[in-house]
């Protein structure tokens, strides 16, 4: 596809590739606020027989030149385990997905837009969800709110510009995904005291950390409360085992055994927290690189690490809990001691929870009652075929 000169190529070899990802390094030369990501890591994500993601998904990526030069990029993509989801759940049958946007300018951007939308309408989809960069529990969604400050581990930064690209080629908003921030020095609210304090005198309640020296135990437990509680969400698409394994393999160096709660109800786990330190911190002034001397910076801090903000990537409870007073509260105690933790060992003053949806309405009223307030909004479109 050309237009004024643009002209938009599937990437094809290693060059390609390259070049898929270095361009954010030029587009977000001036962004303060813009972490680099690790390239080995970015180039594995992209990468069939490394990323399990591909054991049900098809991707194809494009790059945009002008005059030579990559002025942006995008991936179209199927998720095999999406297309079988209730439509009612946001995805479904013949539902195909656009991610790993950047564009230089308007036209580029509406250019590559187009561009995987053929190649998902050649693949016989009939719906586009995006963006998504590339499955639903990576990076979902175009940051629209809270530009002005980065962004935790594992969660996005786009350009302010992506919103109008987006929506003018004809994409209707369909789902929020929100983020909380809050000071985690202060107590929470007396009445959230209170409640975790009649929890503690709960002879049927335990909250435990994870046990490092039983990952795979531990992982697959949170798994199927996982997948139980986030059954009936609106973009649920189930985890692999395989993708457990390798998200696993690679999250267990910042996964510490006083950051993650499970919640237990007469011996039974029914609900947990995740809690990551902020791996941004670290990685932000190596400029994607481990090499020469980064891995040096970087194991050191994972020793000990001391950083401003924790992260709750995932919390859960159980279906047959939800919406019970008994689910909040294991809630609020989980999310007290990883407070406590995170402050005394870490040195943390600030945490983020999210994402979450816009319509789940008990996490956001969690969220209220401990006193956070949304930082950064994520918007996810469709658009028909």
């Amino acid at each position: 596809m050309a237009q004024n000169d643009l002209v938009i190529t599937p990437v094809s070899g290693k060059a390609d590739l390259k070049a898929f990802i270095d361009l954010p390094w030029r587009l977000y030369a001036n962004d303060p606020n813009w972490v680099p990501p690790l390239k080995a890591e970015v180039k594995e994500l992209l990468t069939p027989g490394k990323n399990p993601f591909f054991g049900h998904a098809q991707a194809q990526y494009f790059l945009a030149r002008r005059g030579g030069v990559v002025v942006g990029r995008i991936s179209a993509h199927i998720d095999r385990l999406a297309l079988q989801q209730p439509v009612e759940q946001g995805m479904g049958p013949g539902t195909g997905n656009f991610g790993l946007f950047e564009a230089e300018d308007d036209a580029t951007g509406k250019a590559l837009i187009a561009t995987a939308e053929d190649w998902l309408r050649g693949q016989g989809m009939t719906r586009v969800l995006g963006p998504i960069s590339l499955s639903i529990w990576e990076e979902p969604g175009l940051l629209i709110e809270g530009h002005d400050h980065p962004p935790t581990v594992m969660m996005g930064h786009n350009s302010p510009a992506y919103q109008a690209m987006i929506e003018g080629t004809g994409y209707i908003p369909v789902k929020q995904l929100k983020t909380y921030e809050l000071d985690i020095t202060k107590q929470f609210p007396p009445l959230i005291q209170r409640i975790v304090q009649s929890g503690e005198k709960n002879a049927r309640i335990r909250i435990r950390q994870v046990d490092k020296s039983h990952f795979d135990k531990e992982a697959a437990i949170i798994l199927s409360i996982l997948n139980d509680a986030w059954g009936n969400n609106w973009g649920f698409v189930p985890i692999t085992d395989e993708e457990v394994a390798h998200t696993g393999k690679k999250l267990k160096p910042i996964v510490f055994e006083d950051l993650i709660m499970v919640a237990e109800l007469d011996g039974e786990p029914v609900a947990f927290m995740m809690t990551l330190p902020d791996l941004n911190e670290a990685v932000a002034s190596l400029n994607g690189s481990l090499f020469p001397f980064g891995w040096i910076k970087l194991l050191k801090w994972l020793r000990k690490p001391q950083c401003r903000t924790m992260r709750v990537p995932l919390m859960g409870v159980v279906q047959r809990l939800q919406s019970s007073r008994m689910a909040s509260q294991l809630a609020f105690m989980m999310i007290e001691y990883i407070r406590r933790n995170a402050t005394a060992r870490y040195g943390s003053t600030r945490g983020e929870i999210g994402w979450v949806l816009d319509d789940n309405q008990g996490m956001n009223a969690i969220a209220d009652a401990i006193d956070s307030k949304v930082n950064k909004v994520y918007q996810i479109y469709e658009k028909a075929l």
